[in-house]
This record gives structure tokens, C-alpha cells and sequence, in this order.
């Protein structure tokens, strides 16, 4: 069989070649078939329910899926090879220097990321499945520019699991049948394709972080998805094994039926904390005043809704066998700066301490310097055990209207807040343009998760007419001043993209309309080929 996949790029990926072979073409095709139709209908499924949310109706537990979680008899897989203790998880994207650090760090796992922190460009998808196949055989090396050398030095390395691209969005530079892609299928497809029967060989598995879940029929997509691979490959049922992130408001309300959807492939949940705020700001953003969220960095982990949603993961993943694995501190060490360092160590330490003691198995860190940091509240734990899973937190409630009572004591939405999010937002979008998903900025990582936070917060504060607690409106003419004002201040540099960022982010904060996501339209505008001619 051949199924004609057309490569749409006119300059070829270095290296393209060794991943885009006909078999490998013909096998993401084949999976790209499973998810492609479905795909579209759930999308459309997506726009109703927050048309619904917008409109007044507040997400709710189902009716109809009341049996799944009555029911106490199932659970889901035991952990996999590899996957037993995930005291500490790396994030990270794939590009060779990072691969090589991750691999180098002490953590139990490392998130290769093919997604949020990723740009989507086509030198980028090519380069970090190479960079996968390679760091799979511990093969990894790199010489920098300035002739400093990488390679994996570690005896033990992490284990790897792949975030790929979530439901949303296409690969533009892979057609079939005149129509892109699934970029999530590409993803995953490329990777079990060149690196299964590799890991399985090596005493681990092929296994994945799925992003932007919104339903547990969006996770049943994943499993089916997974069951034909499988097939392909000639590997056992369950051999694939995948994480969802909890980071829209309305996988909250399912997380037990996402786990049941994917119960043989399952590896538990991750409380996506950053993607989670983001949701919400975008299901609730024309709702009026009592769901505006004061100045990001205000919207912690300890504020009330956050709390009930994190403690409630812990509560259903661990009624279901499973790890639940905690978000990502976006504080981050800086080698120039002591006094900063030792902030950022002392926030990371005492957000991980909080989870390990709220009964997550494991959580996440963005930098090598915080392996240890998080380890050492794991290890206070957990001890010599791999994970929690047996402390069932049957002290936590179910609790639907607690997931969006939104309210945070003494939170204020100020100038200094708005000014933050134009500025962060417009430097991340240069990064992201320039092929860099994660970007340092003020000590903080920022990926396109925060970003989405910023922009967000600059639409609703706008739309809803939000003042702010010096007094003043926030307006759209007033917005356009502070993005002028921030832009007169960057430190331009031979080839950036600050004007086209500029351009992006007053699209997506400042339009009439909301896009769902930013990379969106920057995908289409800047990284997608151009449409072939016509006649």
C-alpha cells in the first residue's frame, strides 16, 4: 500500500531524508487516517462547548459518563519500564544542546517537547525527531559555534517521554489528499516509527505527554490512535503509555473518564497549571467581572481554584492506580545573578514540597540547577518508595463549583500587570519566531502556555472594561500606547522579529475577535509553506 503524502517545503530539513522515508511516510499516514475525521468533528465539539461556557452555562460533571466514575472495580495499567518513579521530570525542548543537558541531568524522566516549548518550524519538526532517534541510542554530541562540546555523560538517563503537538494543529508542510496533516499524529508517528522496537530493546517503551485534552473523547482518539500503532508495529496492547495534561477547565470535569478512555495505555496525569489558567481565562473571557483574574503572577498555586483542582487530580488518579505528576515552576536559576538564584531555588523549593506533601508522585522543573531541588521534596517523602500511589486522598471532595469560583483574596489587577503582559508577550512571540519556544525572560521560562496567560488577560481585561487598582480603565486605545511605549524599549538586534511580533500580538490581544490559540495565525503567517499556485 501507498499512500501518496506530498512534502510540501521548498528547502529540505537537514536530515530529512533519514526520518522522512516512504515506510515512516506510509505508517503516520495510516495513523493520520484513524485520527484525521474524528479530529475535526471533536475540534468542532471544542468551539460548542465554549460557545456554551461563554454564553452562561457552567462546565459540570456529566451525566452520562456518572457510571464510569461510580464504578470502583477498574483501574488503570501498572507503571511501565522506566516509568515507576517519576520523582523528577525535566521539561524541555528537542533541539541537540537541550536534548544533550536533559539527558545529563539526574532527572527520573525528561519531557522532550515537541509542543509548547517548541517552534513548529519545519527545521525544528525534523531536527528534533533526529535529535529523539539519536538521544535514544545515546548517540547525542554537539559542538557549539564558539567549539564548547556536549555529549550524554550520564550512566543513567532519563526516561523519555515525547509531548507532541496537540489536536489543534496542522503540519502544513505534509499533505494528503490536498489537506495537512495532523501535526500531533507526525509527532507521535515519527517517533514510534524510528524509535519503538529501539526503547523496547533497551528496557523502556514509547511513550508520550498528551497536551490540550479537553474530553475524554479527545483521549479516546489518543488510545485508538495507539491501538493501530501498535498494530502496525507488531507490538503488545499497552505497549504505548501516555500522560494527559489536565490544563483545560474542562478536562477537569473528566479526569477520571480520561484515564478510564485510556486506561491500558495510561501513565497517569499532569496538573498543566500554566495551560489550565489560560483555559479559563479563555472559556470565561466575555463573562463580566466575577471571572477576571487579577495580575498573572498573583494566580499562584495556593489560590483557592487552583488548589481544589490540583487536589482533586491527586484524588482521581490515585482512586485509579495511577501517578499524578505536578506542573512546572516557571522560576528559573540565574548563574549571573546569586541573589536572584537564590529566590528562584527557595519559590521552586517550596512549590515542590507543597505538591509532594499534597500527594503527587512526581513534578516537573525547567532547568538542570533544579533537579536536586525538587528531588530533595520528593526524597522527603517518599523515601525509598518510587511513588504515592496508595495515599488515596479520600479527604478531598469532589468539587464542580469549586473548579471556577475564581475569587482571590486581595487580588488586584494593576498598570504594572498589564504592562508585563504586553512586554513578556511580545518578547516571547520574537522568540517563538526565531524557532525558540522557551525563552527566558525576567528570570522566569516562559513557554507558549505563559504567553497565552499574557495575551489572554490583555483581551478580557479590555473586553470586560477591567480598572485597574490605580483607578484607571483598561481600554483598548490606552493597550495600544503601552504596546507602542514597550516597543520603543526593546534592544533591537540585527535580524530580529520584533516588528513581526509586534504584529502578531496585537492581533491576538487586541482584535475583535479571539483566536483559540496565538500560534495559530503565527503558524499560518510566518512557518506554514505558501499555497501552491492555482491553475
Amino acid at each position: 500500500m501507498c499512500t501518496p503524502i506530498e512534502i510540501r517545503t521548498p528547502t529540505p530539513a537537514l536530515g530529512q531524508d533519514e526520518i522522512l522515508t516512504p515506510e515512516a511516510l506510509e505508517f503516520v499516514a495510516q495513523l493520520h487516517q484513524v485520527a484525521a475525521g474524528r479530529r475535526y468533528e471533536l475540534l468542532r465539539e471544542r468551539e460548542r462547548r465554549t460557545r456554551a461556557i461563554l454564553d452562561g452555562t457552567d462546565p459540570s460533571f456529566a451525566r452520562e459518563t456518572a457510571r464510569v466514575r461510580a464504578d470502583d472495580s477498574w483501574r488503570v495499567a501498572p507503571p511501565a519500564p522506566g516509568l515507576e518513579d517519576r520523582r523528577v521530570e525535566i521539561t524541555g525542548p528537542t533541539s541537540r544542546k537541550m536534548t544533550i543537558n536533559a539527558m545529563n541531568s539526574g532527572a527520573k524522566v525528561w519531557l522532550a517537547d515537541l509542543e509548547d516549548a517548541s517552534t513548529p518550524s519545519w527545521d525544528n519538526v525534523i531536527g528534533g525527531q533526529l535529535n529523539l532517534r539519536d538521544a535514544v541510542r545515546g548517540e547525542c554530541e554537539f559542538t557549539s559555534p564558539d567549539g564548547k562540546e556536549y555529549r550524554v555523560t550520564a550512566e543513567r538517563t532519563p526516561t523519555i517521554v515525547v509531548r507532541p503537538r496537540g489536536w489543534h494543529l496542522d503540519e502544513a508542510h505534509l499533505e494528503l489528499h490536498g489537506r495537512p496533516l495532523v501535526g500531533g499524529i507526525v509527532d507521535a508517528g515519527l517517533y514510534l516509527f524510528h524509535n519503538a522496537h529501539e526503547l523496547i530493546a533497551r528496557g523502556r517503551g514509547p511513550y508520550f505527554y498528551l497536551p490540550k485534552t479537553e474530553s475524554h473523547l479527545e483521549a479516546r482518539l489518543w488510545n485508538d490512535v495507539f491501538v493501530r500503532a501498535q498494530e502496525l508495529l507488531g507490538l503488545p496492547r499497552g505497549t504505548i503509555r501516555a500522560t494527559v495534561l489536565i490544563e483545560t477547565i474542562t478536562a477537569a470535569y473528566e479526569m477520571e473518564e480520561i484515564l478510564y478512555e485510556l486506561r491500558e495505555h495510561s501513565s497517569g496525569l499532569n496538573a498543566g497549571r500554566w495551560d489550565y489558567i489560560f483555559s479559563v481565562i479563555k472559556n470565561f473571557r466575555e463573562r463580566g467581572e466575577d471571572f477576571v483574574l487579577p495580575d498573572r503572577a498573583q494566580v499562584t498555586m495556593t489560590t483557592p481554584f487552583m488548589r481544589c483542582y490540583t487536589e482533586q487530580l491527586v484524588r482521581a488518579c490515585h482512586r485509579r492506580g495511577a501517578h499524578a505528576i505536578g506542573g512546572m515552576a516557571a522560576f528559573i536559576p540565574n548563574r549571573r545573578d546569586p541573589e536572584a538564584t537564590e529566590a528562584a531555588l527557595e519559590k521552586v523549593r517550596a512549590d515542590k514540597s507543597r505538591e509532594a506533601a499534597d500527594g503527587f508522585d512526581g513534578s516537573w522543573v525547567a532547568h538542570p540547577d533544579l533537579v536536586p531541588v525538587c528531588a530533595d521534596a520528593f526524597d522527603a517523602v517518599l523515601g525509598d518508595r518510587p511513588h504515592q500511589v496508595d495515599r488515596l486522598r479520600e479527604d478531598v471532595e469532589v468539587d464542580g463549583p469549586g473548579l471556577i469560583d475564581l475569587t482571590i483574596p486581595g487580588g488586584r489587577v494593576t498598570e504594572t500587570g498589564l504592562r508585563l503582559n504586553v512586554e513578556v508577550g511580545m518578547r516571547y512571540v520574537e522568540s517563538w519566531l526565531r524557532g525558540n519556544g522557551a525563552a527566558a525572560i525576567h528570570n522566569l521560562m516562559e513557554d507558549a502556555a505563559t504567553a497565552e496567560i499574557s495575551r489572554s488577560q490583555v483581551w478580557q481585561w479590555i473586553r470586560t472594561g477591567t480598572r485597574t487598582d490605580e483607578g484607571r480603565i483598561v481600554t483598548r486605545e490606552w493597550v495600544e500606547q503601552i504596546v507602542a511605549e514597550e516597543f520603543a524599549g526593546v534592544e533591537r538586534t540585527e535580524g530580529d522579529r520584533f516588528d513581526d511580533a509586534r504584529a502578531v500580538f496585537e492581533e491576538v490581544a487586541l482584535g475583535e475577535d479571539y483566536p483559540a490559540f496565538l500560534t495559530l495565525p503565527a503558524y499560518e503567517r510566518f512557518l506554514a509553506p505558501a499555497p501552491a499556485p492555482v491553475g
